[in-house]
């Protein structure tokens, strides 16, 4: 195999793996904690008490001022407050994977513990850059006899993107996101939810009537330009197939497979009916997010994140503004025969250099806790792989979905923007798909152009 620059795959704050299925990503009936009773509450036990460590180097993929990094913030304090052992945490934001993590795997100075989404943290693995963490399943919570194996779902962990080439844990996961169709409920109107994609074009073509916009799209994460085709394919195809089809060293599966076909057919349709807001395409995220939240465009596809990011960012507008948010899921294709969801579990990886793995490793374990992870639904309105904590209301909609066992579970893209580090679907699938979306190609050379730069792409990897 020849030498290759890793591409890190940028997590879109809209985005989302084919895994294990029948996980529970929440409670509905349960009520979450106020943000405040939160951040007051005691700190809970520990499960373990690090043996030697006097402290631990953490890199975080938030911010110390952002709901997710208040809540952390908190574990690192509790943590060191019932150990003893002191964590330099550093706030370094999404990007730490290509900025912060991936330079330093060359050199010695690494942290013991950093986090990201799964296929984020895929580049690390394939770097030899990380250590197994097999053994965090066994190490108690704080909460009685329970271990991290007792409170974390199989299906969120035990999956193949998950494992290095011996078969082992890369990462323990925490946090879960989802996808959905965004919406503001007081200005979309009654409108039925959608059923078909007729249904789904049909209010497209309504919010153009209305005056407005119909989607909103950051064109410059590219992940997120992607994740029309690769939702509407994965109906087609099934989850895991995506993938088989990129990893396919002819590319014969695009031409073979006439799902991946029909679904390129549908975002020809909106490529042509230009639903996609003007100047989507220079746009620099989050932009269009933002046009979104001030109403120049009724509907938006993101993750579980969206409600918060957007919300926060009406505040700071200072001028009263609020959304009411809304969300479904993606209706099924006609002739599409799977009915999927996508997520995207994040969660926490030890680097293979690590000076101080067993803090590290005790640390994953406590944030596991009960009492610690309630507050990512409390000031984050976020999700957790843990099946006994609240869901937040705005996030009922995906967490249903989440949590059906009659649908298949895909990773975001099914996780093809993890493959060769991230080149496959820069110098392949992405250039094409913007093309497409710009209307530049039809999706037969769409088709045909991903199954000739797939046999290319892989003769030389």
């Amino acid at each position: 195999m020849r030498s290759r620059t890793i591409v890190v795959p940028v997590l879109a704050a809209s985005l989302f793996l084919a895994g294990c299925g029948g996980a529970q990503s929440g409670d509905q009936t349960l009520t979450p904690l106020r943000a405040d009773d939160y951040l007051g509450a005691p700190c809970p036990d520990v499960g373990l008490r690090p043996d030697g460590d006097k402290e631990f180097t953490y890199w975080s993929m938030w911010t110390a001022d952002e709901p997710q990094g208040r809540v952390l913030s908190k574990v690192v304090r509790c943590f060191t407050d019932k150990t003893g052992v002191k964590v330099n945490v550093q706030w370094l934001g999404r990007d730490l994977l290509a900025q912060n993590v991936l330079p330093a795997l060359s050199t010695g100075t690494v942290p013991d513990l950093f986090d990201q989404d799964i296929t984020q943290v895929r580049a690390a693995v394939d770097a030899g850059g990380t250590q197994p963490v097999d053994d965090v399943l066994d190490i108690k919570t704080g909460e009685g006899e329970q271990k991290v194996r007792d409170v974390v779902p199989a299906g969120y962990y035990d999956i193949p993107q998950n494992k290095n080439a011996d078969g082992k844990l890369a990462q323990v996961p925490y946090l879960l996101l989802g996808g959905a169709w965004w919406y503001d409920k007081g200005a979309a109107g009654r409108a039925a939810l959608p059923k078909t994609t007729d249904d789904l074009f049909a209010l497209f073509d309504k919010a153009r009537a209305d005056g407005h916009g119909a989607i909103a799209l950051d064109g410059d994460v590219e992940s997120a330009n992607a994740a029309f085709f690769t939702q509407f394919a994965l109906r087609y195809v099934g989850a895991g197939n995506l993938y088989k089809a990129a990893t396919d060293r002819t590319g014969q599966i695009w031409r073979d497979d006439p799902g991946l076909q029909r679904a390129a057919d549908l975002v020809e349709k909106l490529a042509q009916g230009s639903y996609l807001i003007s100047g989507w395409d220079v746009a620099k995220s989050p932009q269009m997010q933002q046009r979104w939240a001030k109403g120049d465009a009724t509907y938006l596809y993101g993750s579980t994140a969206i409600p918060v990011e957007t919300g926060a960012y009406l505040a700071k507008q200072g001028d009263g503004k609020s959304m009411d948010f809304g969300s479904f899921q993606l209706p099924q294709p006609d002739g599409a025969t799977h009915r999927v969801v996508e997520q995207l579990p994040v969660g926490f990886a030890v680097p293979a250099k690590a000076k101080n793995p067993g803090a590290a490793k005790a640390f994953i374990a406590y944030a596991l806790n009960k009492d610690n992870l309630s507050g990512l639904p409390a000031v984050a309105d976020s999700l957790t792989v843990r099946a006994d904590l609240p869901v937040p209301n705005v996030l009922d909609d995906v967490n249903g979905a989440l949590s059906d066992p009659n649908l298949e579970r895909a990773l975001f893209l099914d996780g093809v923007n993890s493959i060769a580090g991230g080149e496959w679907v820069s110098k392949v699938l992405y250039p094409l798909n913007d093309s497409l979306l710009k209307g530049n190609i039809s999706s037969s050379q769409f088709i045909e152009g991903l199954a000739k730069g797939s046999a290319e792409f892989w003769r030389t990897h």
